[in-house]
C-alpha cells in the first residue's frame, strides 16, 4: 500500500479555550455543530416527562394466575391418572365393551322311535343400542318414538314399552333386548326397513337396531301330545309338561361374549372374550307318536259327540310300565298359545282328580281273592236294595234279587254285590276297611305315580280310620275317594303284569351334546297280589266283555281275548263341589291270556246320548286297543277264554 493510500490518523490537538460570551460565532467548518437559532432571550418550554409504572406487580399477578392454573391441571392429572385411574378405566371399558348372552340351543324331544315332537329352529333376539337413538346421534329429539312406531307392529309389542327400552333411565346403557326369539322373517322385515331409511338420506331411526342369533321352539305335530310336551315361554323356559319338568337338561347352559364396539358394530381388532354355550340334551319319550295320534283322535271324537266337558285316554305297556300314549281332549297347540284355552293347557290325565266308579271294583275283587275271602264261583245273593249304615244302596238298574257268582258281581258291576263281598275282608267292618285300605294303597291310590310330572295330583284317599259311615260302603265300588287317569291305568297294568306294579315311566332316556344315550333309571316294582290272584282277576274281567250279561260287550275285539271293566260314577263338579253329571270310563288290557297293552278311557260329564261307561268309553277302548295291537304287531290270541259262570240257580 502507498503512503497516499494509508489511512489518516487523527492526532488529538490541544484543547480549545472556551469562547467568550458575546463573541461572534465562528464560521462553520467541517465537523462544526449547526448554529443555534437566534432567540428573544427566553428558553423554550420543556416537554412534560412520561413516567411508566413498574411492571413487576403485573408480572407477579400473571405468574400467580399461571401457577394456579398449572397447579389445578396437575392436581386433576394426578387424580385421573393415579387416584381414580381404575374407576375411569372401568367406565371407559364399560362404555366401549358390550357383553351379550349366547343362548344355548335347546334339546329336542322325540318319541320312542326318534320321531321329532319338539325341535328348536333358528330365530333372532331383536336388540338395540339406546345411545344410538339420542339426539346427539340422530340429530332429532324423538328418535326412540319414531323407531318404536315402526317396530311395534312388526314385533307385535306395545309402542310405549319399546320407547322405554330405547330411552332407558340409565343414559350410559348400550344394550336393550326389544323382543326374544323372533322368526327370520321378522328380522328380514326390520333389515329391509333399515335399508330403505338409509337410502332416503334422512335420520335412520333404526340404525341402532340389531339381532342376536337365537332359537325358537317348534312343535311339528301341532296339538299332538301337547299335554305331555308342555310349552316354552317367552323367556325360553319350560312352561309346562316335559318342557318344564326337564327344563334344566333341555335348556343346556348359556354362554357369553364380550367385545368392543363402535357405532353399534364390533371392532374386530379390539379383541373379544367368549364362553361358548353348551347345548341342551335331547329327550326320548316312551310314547309312540302313531298310538298317541290314534288315542287323541278317538277321545276327541267321542268328547265332541257326547258334548262332554273333557276326556282322556292312557295307553301303557303292561310289562315295562312305559306310557305309549296319554291323550287329552280338548287340547291346545303349543305353537300358538294366544289361541289356547287356559283350562286345557295342562295334562288333565294326571291333573284331574275324580271318583273312578266301578272300574275300581277290580281292586276290591283282587283283595277278596288274595285274602281267600271268596272265589270266583262263590255265590252272592244280591237284593234289590241293601241297607247299610245311614244309607239304602242300589245298583245302576232296578232289578229283582240276583243270584250271582263273585264273577257275576264283577261282570254285571253290582254295587250291592261288591259291598257284600268286601264285607268278608275282616271279622268286623272296621277290620274289613283296614284291609281294603291297605290294598288300595299298594295299587298306588292316594299317592303320586312316580312320574314327577308338573301339577300331578296324588288323588284323595283318607285313612280307613277316618272313613265316614257311607264311605265304608261306597269306597269298595269306587265312590268316596279320587284318582287320576294314570293311576287307574296302572291298576289294570298291575293285574296284567301278574300282580306286580311297575311304576309308570314317560322318559326312556336322554342324549347329551357328546351324542351318548343315557337310559332313564329303571322303574320301581312292587308286588301287590300274587300271580294266581292276578290271573283269576283277569279271567273275571274277560266275563265283563265276553259274556252277554257283561257290561263291556262294546269293547270286544275280533281275534283277541279282552279283559276289561266299565265304570259310571257320580261326578263332583269342580266349580260347585257338588255331584253333577257322571264320569264314564272303561279300563282293560289285551290279549287277556298274554297281556301286552293296557288302555284306560274316561269322559267327564257327557250331556248328549248315553253316559254309561260301557256305551261311550267301550268303543274308544276298542278303537285305540286295536290300533295299538297292530302297531306293536301283537299276534291274535290262540287259546279260548275260560267261561266262568255269572249266575247260579238257587
Amino acid at each position: 500500500m502507498s503512503d497516499r493510500e494509508a489511512p489518516r490518523r487523527r492526532v488529538p490537538g490541544p484543547a480549545r479555550p472556551p469562547r467568550p460570551r458575546g463573541a461572534a460565532p465562528r464560521r462553520p467548518g467541517p465537523g462544526a455543530r449547526p448554529a443555534r437559532r437566534p432567540s428573544d432571550g427566553r428558553r423554550p418550554p420543556a416537554k412534560p416527562a412520561l413516567r411508566l409504572g413498574s411492571p413487576r406487580p403485573r408480572l407477579r399477578l400473571v405468574g400467580l394466575a399461571l401457577a394456579l392454573v398449572l397447579t389445578a391441571f396437575t392436581v386433576r392429572l394426578l387424580q385421573v391418572q393415579a387416584v381414580d385411574a381404575s374407576t375411569y378405566s372401568a367406565k371407559a371399558q364399560q362404555n366401549r365393551f358390550v357383553a351379550h348372552t349366547l343362548t344355548a340351543e335347546r334339546g329336542g324331544i322325540t318319541d320312542r322311535n326318534g320321531v321329532a315332537l319338539a325341535v328348536s329352529e333358528d330365530a333372532y333376539d331383536i336388540t338395540a343400542d339406546p345411545m344410538m337413538f339420542g339426539s346427539g346421534q340422530l340429530k332429532i329429539s324423538d328418535g326412540p318414538e319414531q323407531a318404536a312406531a315402526l317396530l311395534a307392529p312388526i314385533l307385535g309389542q306395545d309402542q310405549e314399552a319399546l320407547v322405554k327400552k330405547l330411552r332407558p333411565a340409565n343414559k350410559q346403557s348400550r344394550y336393550a333386548r326389544l323382543a326374544s326369539r323372533q322368526t327370520p322373517q321378522v328380522w328380514k322385515q326390520i333389515k329391509d326397513l333399515k335399508a330403505a331409511l338409509a337410502k332416503k338420506g334422512t335420520a335412520n331411526v333404526l340404525a341402532g337396531v340389531f339381532a342376536d342369533p337365537s332359537s325358537q321352539r317348534v312343535y311339528p305335530n301341532k296339538d299332538l301330545a301337547a299335554g305331555i310336551l308342555g310349552w316354552v315361554n317367552s323367556e325360553g323356559k319350560g312352561g309346562g309338561g316335559i318342557e318344564q319338568q326337564l327344563d334344566k337338561q333341555l335348556s343346556g347352559k348359556d354362554g357369553k361374549i364380550r367385545y368392543a364396539q363402535s357405532g353399534g358394530r364390533e371392532v374386530p381388532t379390539a379383541g373379544s372374550t367368549e364362553t361358548p354355550a353348551v347345548p341342551g340334551s335331547d329327550v326320548e319319550l316312551t310314547i309312540d307318536r302313531d298310538i298317541q295320534w290314534a288315542a287323541q283322535n278317538a277321545i276327541s271324537d267321542q268328547v265332541r259327540k257326547s258334548k262332554a266337558d273333557r276326556g282322556y285316554v292312557v295307553v301303557q305297556d303292561t310289562a315295562t310300565g312305559q306310557i305309549l300314549a296319554m291323550a287329552n281332549s280338548p287340547g291346545f297347540d303349543p305353537n300358538d298359545l294366544s289361541k289356547a284355552d287356559s283350562a286345557a293347557m295342562g295334562n288333565a290325565a294326571l291333573q284331574d282328580a275324580y271318583e273312578p266308579g266301578s272300574t275300581a271294583k277290580v281292586m276290591s275283587m283282587a283283595a277278596v281273592l288274595e285274602e281267600n275271602a271268596a272265589t270266583p264261583l262263590t255265590h252272592v245273593v244280591v237284593p234289590n236294595r241293601l241297607h247299610r249304615g245311614d244309607r239304602l244302596f242300589q245298583d245302576d238298574v232296578d232289578h229283582a234279587t240276583w243270584y250271582l257268582t263273585l264273577n257275576g258281581v264283577l261282570a254285571k258291576s253290582s254295587n250291592i254285590g261288591t259291598i257284600l263281598a268286601t264285607g268278608q275282608l275282616g271279622k268286623t267292618q272296621r277290620a274289613a276297611n283296614d284291609t281294603l285300605y291297605s290294598y288300595l294303597r299298594q295299587f298306588g291310590i292316594g299317592r303320586y305315580t312316580g312320574l314327577g310330572f308338573p301339577g300331578e295330583t296324588p288323588g284323595i284317599l283318607a285313612p280307613s280310620a277316618k272313613w265316614s259311615t257311607s264311605q265304608q260302603y261306597t269306597i269298595p265300588f269306587g265312590q268316596g275317594f279320587s284318582i287320576n287317569a294314570m293311576q287307574a291305568a296302572s291298576v289294570y297294568s298291575t293285574i296284567a303284569n301278574g300282580g306286580v306294579r311297575v311304576a309308570p315311566t314317560l322318559v326312556r332316556g336322554t342324549k347329551g351334546a357328546d351324542g351318548r344315550f343315557a337310559p332313564a333309571p329303571g322303574p320301581e316294582k312292587t308286588r301287590v297280589v300274587s300271580a294266581k290272584t292276578a290271573k283269576t282277576v283277569a279271567q273275571m274281567l274277560e266275563s265283563v266283555v265276553d259274556d252277554e250279561q257283561g257290561t263291556g260287550v262294546k269293547a270286544r275285539i275280533p281275534g283277541y281275548r279282552v279283559a276289561g271293566k266299565t265304570g259310571t260314577a257320580n261326578r263332583v263338579d269342580p266349580a260347585t263341589g257338588r255331584y253333577h253329571g257322571y264320569t264314564s270310563s272303561f279300563a282293560g288290557f289285551a290279549p287277556a291270556d298274554k297281556p301286552r297293552v293296557t288302555v284306560y278311557c274316561a269322559i267327564q260329564n257327557a250331556t248328549s246320548g248315553s253316559y254309561f261307561g260301557g256305551q261311550i268309553c267301550g268303543p274308544v277302548y276298542k278303537q285305540v286297543m286295536e290300533f295299538a295291537l297292530k302297531t306293536m304287531q301283537v299276534p291274535p290270541t290262540g287259546a279260548k277264554a275260560a267261561a266262568l259262570p255269572v249266575s247260579y240257580k238257587p
